[in-house]
């Protein structure tokens, strides 16, 4: 029986009460060691609902997807009738298949689809111990799942630690337990069998603060003797010295064998008694240990009473006797599926540099790389390198490995900058600049640069170029970037190239002669019309200066048949698209690769495209389909931990909002844009925030405010960007309407000249319209019709709606009204309801009446979500089809259709083909 844990039980209850009924949840349990978080998990799976069962292991913390497999074992059976590329990610992780797991991402919506699956015929719960020990490969997994539990009838409840780092999982409810109150604490000490003295018994409840586990250890540490000297312990130091002086008491073959499962890293009892039995202990010699109910065994695996007690066996031990111990397991792990531990249990054993060993890790570092255990990858890379020594030096067993005696300096600088090239991978950006320094000293002192070894001078600057970048320093990062590839592009002109069209992306932050720069290096390089990277330089060339370029599709399809089959080197053809105005093949080609990224389990690439894609909708006239990839790359981005992007579409979302005329959610997003987190006012989502804040104002007439936010587009670096180009109309008519005419002449003359670099039609429209506004009688009304031709549909509302006033104010009441009208519709029909307002009332001032708001079609009464769904199963793609497509379990797909169907009137998806859902 629990005591003092009403409120937490009534919470789980409620999810297991939703789970019964078809609907999933999430919840996160964090507190302190012995609060009590495992006796609510007991709680739960005591509630009659079929469990499933993972814990995390500290040893095992760097072994990928390790704690992942005990959670999805009982399931196995299942994994046939997933999508096939999730069943070969899933099958890779484990190492039951040929493949490697191509992405945590797509792991993650594996273990969703088949947890979906083991609810089809009830409810499923899942629960996670020790979640601040999960292997970072099976945390991010799991919270991916987690993350997008909808109706399946699946619980997870995880539990883990309340420190600062400890298992963090934005977008999960938490819980955080508390310790007991004073009369649940007194009755749980007065449950045991210990009798102890007032004081003693005061001095429990004093220091342990309502812990539930020390309130059941420490009365059986301290024994009937008490503890009522006068030396104070923090108390997570007092449950660390009882659990150990219990195990003093233990004879000493006991204590050997628990110091081998303590290290062991595994829970599989067969090589723990192989590994004791090397150090004179068996089976038996954890019968003492199990009866003081310290651990618990069925025969095959071995369980803790509570982590601590694993911990305190462990550290209490003596350096001798840990090394011993991780000597002997890596003897008994003979088996090739315990390569990966084996190698780790050898490198604890180290006493200094092994050359074999750093190999062997080295191995182990490679095979969890390939299966997306980035995190593990890291530490191995790291160890590898402090093991490394000269190949033809012999083993150095008692070299100190602090110092460069008797070290191959050159195969530790590899190795570092491998572990600092996965850090990147990972994400772990901090880490990885940690990395780069320690290898560039390596580099520094034997010269690198004059042995032949340049390459890996040339890997480390891309390394810390990417990590500036990331950190919030694209100036720095460009420098990087452009030294290397000025350095590369003798010997290597397409790895230049390659190296140049990073430095694209970090220039576009800075400023144009940075811009400028990359396009002079990249016009220099020999490539030769085969290369696949010809036609990448060739259009980036074109489009930093500005100019038309080939047509992008043209230049995708070159960089295709030369050989290019990754979708990464196609994503910046997509950004500099935009700058030439070629949007909507930047829409068609954005989604092409999309679609591929999907099929090759390429996530990592899906953000910034869905980004470009969501532009490309926006400017072509379609914000709902807009919103809906823009809300996606979001939730992408912040999944994998992609903090540029994050910043980005948040200042995108609120530029969608800005046109809806939803000012707090604008300010939400712009706000979230620019947080400290991501640069502040140096954030790359500075940009868009600002003319999204512009666009609001000047939606709501509020000339002044836009004016000032619109001010920051003529200020370099947002001047040269996309929106800084974007907003030139807006700044020109702002800059009528408050008769600073100076300024909204420069602001015409930039966008004449981007008209004329880019030959587009829809621009040179809106140069139109920045003449008539800018002119007077018939010649306005020329530039008026000229800017009528060729337009998207929220600049030819727009236009009209300009186009409008000035005929009412020309006293020419029927021309106005029909622009007007035309405008009114066109700006319901993109859900711009401010701008909407605006134009009835300039026909009301015409004395016009206006009807009630037109409706927007069938997928006006859905979510964003609920017509991503509808339109993908009116296009015939199945539940589970378009749930791969997605990222969600099919289940939560059949949910959100049956949902759908009462709002527009359907029973069926057959019935969805005779619906317009046009966008």
């Amino acid at each position: 029986m629990l005591r003092g844990r009403e409120t937490e039980q009534a919470r789980i209850d409620d999810l297991l009460s939703g789970a019964r009924a078809g609907r999933s949840g999430a919840l996160v349990l964090r507190g302190e060691a012995g609060i009590g978080k495992t006796a609510l998990l007991d709680y739960a799976a005591a509630q009659g609902i079929p469990t499933v069962r993972s814990a995390g292991i500290e040893s095992e913390a760097e072994l990928p997807f390790a704690a992942l497999h005990l959670l999805v074992r009982p399931g196995m059976a299942l994994v046939q009738h997933l999508p096939s590329r999730q069943r070969d990610a899933l099958e890779a992780a484990f190492g039951l298949g040929d493949g490697v797991a191509d992405d945590r991402m797509l792991i993650g919506l594996a273990v969703l689809t088949l947890l979906a699956e083991e609810a089809a015929r009830g409810p499923l719960l899942c629960l996670i111990d020790d979640a601040h020990w999960l292997d970072r490969a099976t945390g991010e997994a799991l919270l991916f799942a987690a993350r997008r539990l909808d109706a399946e009838g699946v619980v997870m409840l995880f539990a883990t630690r309340s420190g600062p780092r400890d298992f963090p999982a934005p977008g999960l409810a938490e819980l955080a337990l508390p310790g007991l109150g004073p009369e649940a604490a007194a009755a749980l000490l007065d449950a045991g069998t210990t009798r102890l003295t007032p004081a003693t018994r005061y001095r429990l409840l004093a220091e342990s603060r309502g812990n539930p586990l020390a309130l059941l250890e420490l009365p059986a540490a301290v024994g009937e003797n008490g503890a009522d000297d006068a030396n104070p312990l923090p108390l997570t130091q007092r449950l660390q010295v009882a659990f150990h002086g219990r195990v003093t008491r233990l004879p000493a073959p006991t204590r050997t064998a628990l110091l081998v499962a303590a290290a062991a890293g595994t829970a599989d009892l067969a090589p723990i008694l192989r590994a004791a039995a090397l150090l004179d202990a068996s089976l038996r010699d954890l019968q003492p240990a199990q009866d003081a109910g310290m651990i618990g065994t069925d025969g095959r695996v071995l369980t803790w009473r509570h982590p601590l007690m694993r911990s305190a066996v462990y550290q209490g031990a003596a350096l001798t006797d840990r090394l011993a111990a991780h000597h002997a397991l890596a003897e008994a792990l003979t088996g090739a599926d315990s390569a990966d531990l084996r190698a780790w249990h050898r490198a604890s054993a180290a006493t200094g540099p092994d050359e074999d060993i750093a190999t062997e890790l080295e191995r182990t570092a490679d095979r969890a790389r390939h299966r997306h255990g980035l995190h593990a990858a890291v530490a191995a890379y790291e160890r590898s390198a402090a093991l490394s020594i000269h190949a033809t030096a012999g083993i150095h067993a008692t070299a100190d490995i602090h110092t460069n005696a008797g070290v191959d300096t050159n195969a530790r600088a590899r190795r570092l900058v491998l572990a600092a090239e996965t850090a990147i991978e990972a994400g772990l950006t901090d880490r990885a600049e940690q990395l780069a320094e320690r290898a560039a000293a390596l580099i520094g002192d034997i010269r690198l640069r004059g042995s032949g070894e340049s390459g890996l001078e040339l890997r480390l600057d891309l390394v810390r170029a990417r990590a500036e970048f990331a950190g919030g320093k694209p100036g720095s990062a460009y420098r990087r970037l452009m030294s290397a590839a000025v350095a590369m592009r003798e010997s290597d002109h397409r790895g230049a190239a390659r190296i140049l069209t990073e430095a694209v992306h970090t220039a576009w932050y800075l400023g144009p002669d940075e811009v400028d720069e990359v396009a002079t290096v990249l016009a220099t390089l020999r490539l030769v019309e085969e290369d696949p990277t010809t036609p990448i330089a060739r259009y980036l060339t074109d489009s930093v200066a500005g100019r038309r370029s080939i047509d992008l599709r043209d230049a995708a399809a070159a960089a295709r048949a030369g050989g290019t089959d990754n979708p990464a080197d196609l994503v910046q053809l997509c950004g500099s698209g935009l700058v030439v105005g070629q949007d909507r093949q930047v829409e068609e080609l954005a989604d092409e690769l999309i679609t591929q990224c999907r099929e090759q389990g390429r996530i990592g690439s899906l953000a910034p495209l869905l980004f470009f894609r969501s532009e490309g909708l926006l400017f072509g006239g379609r914000p709902r389909a807009s919103r809906i990839a823009a809300e996606e790359g979001l939730r992408i981005a912040g999944d994998i931990g992609q903090a540029q992007w994050v910043s980005q579409i948040h200042a995108f979302l609120a530029y969608l909002a800005a046109l809806q005329g939803d000012s707090a959610l604008c300010h939400d997003h712009a706000d979230r844009a620019v947080a400290e987190e991501f640069g502040g006012s140096g954030a790359v989502g500075a940009s868009w925030a600002h003319a999204a804040v512009a666009l609001l104002a000047l939606g709501e007439g509020k000339l002044e405010q836009a004016g000032t936010e619109l001010a920051r587009m003529t200020i370099e670096p947002a001047r040269h960007q996309v929106i800084g180009l974007r907003t030139l109309p807006d700044q020109i008519e702002i800059s009528v309407r408050l008769g600073a005419t100076d300024r909204a002449t420069e602001a015409l003359s930039r966008l004449t000249a981007w008209s004329q670099r880019a030959e587009q039609a829809w621009i040179a429209a809106l140069a139109a319209r920045g003449r008539a506004l800018l002119a007077e009688g018939p010649d306005a009304e020329q530039h008026f019709v000229a800017a009528l031709a060729a337009n998207r549909p929220f600049d030819e509302a727009r236009t009209r709606l300009l186009y409008g006033e000035w005929l009412r104010r020309d006293k020419r009441k029927t021309d106005a009204r029909a622009q007007l009208e035309q405008a009114t519709a066109l700006f319901d029909r993109l859900g711009a309801a401010p701008w909407s307002e605006r134009a009835r009332s300039e026909l009301g001032a015409l004395g016009i009446g206006t009807g009630a708001r037109a409706s927007d079609g069938p997928l006006s009464l859905l979510t964003p979500q609920e017509a991503h769904i509808v339109r993908l199963a009116a296009r015939g793609l199945s539940n589970r089809e378009i749930a791969a497509r997605l990222f969600l379990s099919h289940r939560t797909v059949g949910h959100h259709l049956y949902k759908a169907y009462p709002k527009l009137g359907v029973l069926s998806r057959g019935e969805l083909s005779t619906l317009d859902l046009r966008e």
